[in-house]
């Protein structure tokens, strides 16, 4: 069953953040803030990262700003990742620790909402696998990458909630950070049909 947790969700933002819902599936918190992921104070955050983990533009430039070089210099390393998989480097600079990046198909690939799926699933596996308590996303592939944002919100709220129920998971809390007004709303959704299903 989900619990209804406002109170607690507080305690995810930092400055300029704005809690907006938060819900409890099988142990875990899922959690929706409006405010700017790389000052997340969680274990690790989500990089909507491309294949070749070149952080240059759009969140993946501000995470790698943000973080210092380490995390390019990381990334580099590591080289390519192919869509729908992910890889971690350490945070740097950042709040979190870790940041995972996690490669989201664009819009016109082909089997776009299967991809998007299975990005998210082996973010948490990822996450899950190192232990983390907390993990923060963003609306992955939704930007620049062209995937329609109410799908977004619809696939990474049913994949984490489908996880969490099929998984077991060290995962406390698993928070979207969003700034996009509409994102937001259609996350709000998606949050509130898990709620009524439960």
């Amino acid at each position: 069953s989900c619990v209804v947790q406002d109170c607690a969700l507080r305690l995810l933002c930092g400055v300029n953040m704005k809690p907006i819902k938060k819900i409890t599936v099988p142990g875990t918190a899922i959690a929706l803030i409006k405010g700017d992921i790389t000052e997340a104070p969680v274990d690790a955050i989500v990089n909507a990262a491309n294949s070749y983990l070149q952080h240059g533009g759009g969140v993946a430039g501000v995470i790698s700003r943000k973080g210092g070089p380490s995390i390019q210099e990381e990334s580099n390393a590591i080289g390519f990742v192919p869509v729908g998989e992910c890889a971690v480097t350490t945070g740097g600079r950042l709040k979190a620790q870790f940041v995972i990046h996690a490669v989201g198909p664009r819009m016109g690939q082909g089997d776009e909402q299967i991809k998007l799926g299975r990005t998210v699933r082996n973010v948490l596996r990822t996450a899950t696998s190192r232990k983390f308590d907390t993990v923060a996303l963003p609306a992955i592939s939704a930007g620049i990458f062209g995937f329609p944002k109410d799908r977004c919100a619809h696939v990474l709220i049913n994949e984490t909630t489908e996880f969490l129920r099929t998984n077991e998971t060290v995962l406390r809390e698993i928070v979207f950070y969003i700034i996009d007004d509409d994102l937001i709303g259609f996350f709000s959704t998606e949050i509130d049909a898990v709620e009524k299903g439960c």
